[in-house]
């Protein structure tokens, strides 16, 4: 379901699904966290993915009609995604993540379309372009956009799920890049030759992490680029300018889904008005509240989000 009535709409594109937690199943996946979470602040969300003819898939629609969420979530012949999700004694997950599901055979609507046409915003990242089907939708979507809206590349590695090409090749329709410490390894090997070690650059070498992060802005002629670095604290880097905040110190539930708030908190409070580092504080303090949440989508509180 889409409010024609409603311009200027903020997309996540790609998977949604359901994380199979040990308490239980929740709704997820960081496209459709994305989205939710903008819609809190306000704004115009969408959730754009496909679904499976089962249970599942009726779940995922009745659970986004209920909080209102503007969605366009095809079905298709293959069934609704699902995540085995298990966390270690720090809350910090991990994934085994399903093949064959709806999420890797989004097809192009024109409703997709239109909805693009009238964007503001759109986060996307490397997992659903795992398949060409889902990847052609996406960069349909991406090319269809206004010039002047911002679009996220939460790159979100997962398992072996992403090619260099594909990287490359979403920066090029990116124009701000969303990475953890993590990934930035990866993608320093990958994309620029930068051998590291993984989990160490920040740590070991801050100097080398803000050069390959501004090496990355230059080479893919991005507006800033959000650097998270779990306890450590976390960067906004742009050609010139740097912000930083710490992370604050939490009773974690559990992790999931926090880096997706941060993303749409900060997205949100930009087209809002507010400055980028204004942006990066309220982020923080969103994602540092959802750590002490279970699953990916819970409520932010009113407090959290006034100015």
């Amino acid at each position: 379901m889409v409010n024609e009535q409603m311009k200027k709409y903020v997309i996540g594109i790609g998977e949604a699904l359901f994380d199979c937690l040990p308490e239980g199943r929740k709704l997820g996946g960081a496209p459709a966290n994305f989205a939710y979470h903008v819609s809190q602040f306000g704004l115009n969300g969408c959730a754009i993915s496909a679904i499976g003819a089962d249970e599942l898939g009726d779940e995922i629609v009745d659970t986004f009609e209920k909080v209102h969420l503007n969605h366009i979530l095809p079905v298709v012949e293959q069934p609704t995604g699902t995540v085995k999700v298990t966390l270690d004694d720090k809350g910090v997950p991990q994934y085994e993540i399903c093949l064959g599901v709806a999420w890797d055979n989004i097809p192009l609507t024109n409703n997709m379309l239109e909805v693009a046409h009238q964007a503001q915003a759109a986060c996307f990242g490397s997992l659903a372009q795992r398949s060409q089907t889902s990847r052609e939708t996406i960069q349909a979507i991406l090319d269809a956009m206004p010039e002047d809206a911002l679009k996220v590349f939460d790159i979100n590695l997962r398992q072996s799920w992403y090619t260099a090409e594909v990287i490359a090749e979403s920066l090029h329709r990116a124009n701000v890049l969303k990475i953890n410490d993590e990934e930035l390894d990866v993608v320093a090997t990958m994309l620029l030759g930068e051998p590291t070690v993984p989990g160490k650059l920040i740590a070991e070498d801050p100097e080398k992490t803000r050069r390959i992060c501004r090496e990355l802005i230059a080479r893919y002629e991005l507006d800033m680029l959000i650097l998270t670095c779990g306890a450590i604290g976390s960067y906004v880097f742009t050609a010139s300018k740097e912000s930083y905040v710490a992370t604050p110190e939490v009773q974690v539930a559990d992790t999931v889904g926090a880096g997706d708030s941060f993303t749409a908190t900060f997205v949100a409070q930009l087209l809002l008005g507010k400055t980028i580092r204004e942006a990066h504080e309220k982020a923080v303090a969103v994602s540092a509240y959802v750590c002490t949440q279970r699953g990916a989508m819970p409520v932010i509180p009113d407090e959290l989000k006034a100015d």
